[in-house]
């Protein structure tokens, strides 16, 4: 069955690959962009089934007004997918002040405000699905991304409390993390003023793997849209869907290395407990 989809950051990458699939699908799109016009093609061919709203997500009022909008011209939302997002790189001391809050601002706190904005509707509706786009940056970390990192560890960690929180709604959650993908995510990459202290240290070589292209790429957009799509249409999605081969690599060796460090802590994290229990 048709249904109404909210889509932040659509004008580009994941978000607008999402958008066209699911217009080709014959579903509705609420696409929230920042500059209007960036939709115009594709509205030309889909018509009033894709609904440009204009929305930053560094501008928490206006969050909740374009939800509730769309949701009254529609008469329900069905899925959120929040999408919007950007990358910041640098070693953390070269990222500005101004750097570090905008990145928070628009990673991790706009998308807190999208959720919470779309939960009283999704509620009362007794049934509906938030897709969240973090990356495997969220279960690991590369040098130089420690911003992007903070966020997308952060989001990922509000979304799976509050999935307990709304559970008992029908309101589930999936967190989508791809690896890297051909977007343009790195034509849209925030790069701090380098300073010379890193050049020859890790942040420096991710630098120039970056810079010269050598930074492995293997994951699909399209291909990647397709299969968070087709999670988000699941009756039992998971919590977490790792996407690409990269991602699944990265993500599953970081836990199993988590998981060796913590169960050789067992002795001295028993020890740590109250001994009159």
């Amino acid at each position: 069955m048709p249904k109404t989809w909210f889509i932040t950051g659509a004008s580009s990458g994941l978000g607008l690959e999402m958008t066209q699939q699911l217009l080709a699908q014959g579903h509705t799109v609420v696409a929230t962009v920042r500059q209007p016009g960036s939709l115009t093609r594709v509205r030309q061919t889909y018509g009033e089934r894709l609904d440009i709203v204009a929305l930053d997500l560094v501008q928490p009022k206006s969050i909740r007004s374009a939800v509730e909008g769309a949701s009254k011209r529609h008469g329900r939302i069905d899925v959120v997918v929040s999408n919007a997002g950007y990358g910041l790189f640098g070693a953390a001391e070269e990222l500005t002040d101004e750097e570090i809050d905008r990145q928070i601002a628009t990673n991790l706190t706009g998308s807190i405000h999208l959720i919470r904005a779309a939960l009283p509707l999704l509620r009362k509706q007794g049934e509906g699905r938030i897709v969240q786009v973090s990356s495997e940056g969220g279960q690991i970390a590369y040098p130089g991304f420690s911003l992007d990192h903070a966020t997308k560890w952060g989001i990922e960690g509000f979304v799976e409390s509050v999935a307990h929180e709304v559970a008992p709604f029908g309101v589930d959650f999936i967190i989508a993390e791809p690896g890297p993908t051909g977007t343009n995510f790195g034509a849209n990459l925030v790069r701090a003023e380098p300073m010379g202290a890193y050049e020859d240290t890790p942040a420096g070589a991710v630098r120039r793997a970056i810079g010269d292209g050598s930074f492995e790429i293997k994951g699909d957009a399209a291909r990647t849209a397709a299969a968070i799509l087709s999670a988000a249409e699941s009756a039992t999605p998971p919590l977490r869907l790792a996407l690409g081969s990269t991602a699944y690599s990265s993500i599953s060796q970081a836990l199993s290395a988590r998981l060796s460090a913590i169960e050789a802590q067992r002795e001295v994290a028993n020890s740590a407990d109250r001994q009159d229990l």
